[in-house]
């Protein structure tokens, strides 16, 4: 993608991101968030979002949690009912990706005033207890941020190729950015509301890895938790094939490790050591 063409799209995101913010705005009144935000992206999930928005804690570390549902455009009702659950929705008119849904929740996030953010996933694969141990690290202040490992904890997926995946892009991506990671892909990460305000997050899809390799480009301080990932709880998975999906993460890994790396050639940075 040439410069045009990234301007281009830059200029039609804020589009959509300010008619969602808008309708937000509208909607809930300029209500603040609490300090957490459990940021989710949902596209299609009408047959899951309510269990999963009413799973969540009401507060993780002793501070209350605002749960920020991202509908990514195609609106099933997902909306409707996270809303009625007690979620906060944010609705993209248009559907771009998981990426570009979760931006916009962090900043909602950050534009509304939580302080601290954890992912999850809107399928119900995620442990909600899982939350507050990847969260605490960064409360607490040990860490910057903190990503789930499937590998450190269980997983009840029984797919081999997509658990080699997980396995084969740890070893990539540990490589690339001299920092042992084991889960490059996992639902859950936590970090402070402000730090993605200083990251370059530009990928429509797959932006777990975007999100890792430009936090680490940039110093950050990492950790990770052990989780559980448990098998969807209703519906099909929208990642497509194994080997379709596996090409294009590693077309995104490859993509933001080498614009992270002109980027700090740019800044004259050397390389973050190894941890």
């Amino acid at each position: 993608m040439n410069e045009r063409d990234r301007r281009r799209r830059r200029a039609t995101d804020d589009l959509i991101d300010r008619v969602a913010l808008e309708e937000f705005s509208a909607h809930h009144g300029g209500q603040l968030l609490h300090p957490v935000a459990v940021v989710i992206a949902a596209y299609k999930e009408a047959e899951n979002i309510e269990r999963v928005v009413k799973s969540m804690p009401a507060e993780i570390g002793g501070e209350a949690v605002s749960v920020v549902v991202v509908v990514d455009g195609e609106d099933d009702g997902t909306s409707a009912i996270a809303r009625a659950a007690g979620a906060l929705a944010v609705i993209a008119p248009v559907n771009r990706g998981q990426g570009a849904a979760l931006r916009l929740g962090y900043r909602v996030a950050r534009e509304y005033g939580a302080r601290f953010v954890v992912t999850a996933d809107a399928d119900g694969q995620c442990d909600p207890d899982d939350l507050a141990r990847a969260l605490g690290p960064v409360m607490s202040g040990e860490k910057d941020f903190v990503n789930g490992s499937r590998r450190l904890g269980a997983t009840h997926n029984r797919d081999g190729v997509r658990n080699a995946g997980v396995v084969v892009y740890a070893a990539l991506i540990s490589l690339l950015t001299r920092t042992k990671v084991t889960d490059t892909a996992n639902p859950i990460r936590a970090f402070r509301a402000e730090l993605t305000a200083h990251l370059t997050l530009e990928e429509p899809q797959y932006q777990a890895s975007e999100l890792l390799i430009s936090a680490l480009s940039h110093g950050v301080s990492y950790g990770e938790v052990p989780v559980t990932m448990l098998t969807r709880a209703g519906g099909a998975s929208k990642k497509g094939g194994n080997l379709a999906y596996g090409y294009r993460y590693g077309k995104v890994v490859l993509r933001t490790y080498w614009r992270e790396r002109l980027s700090r050639r740019a800044r004259g940075q050397r390389p973050p050591a190894p941890r």
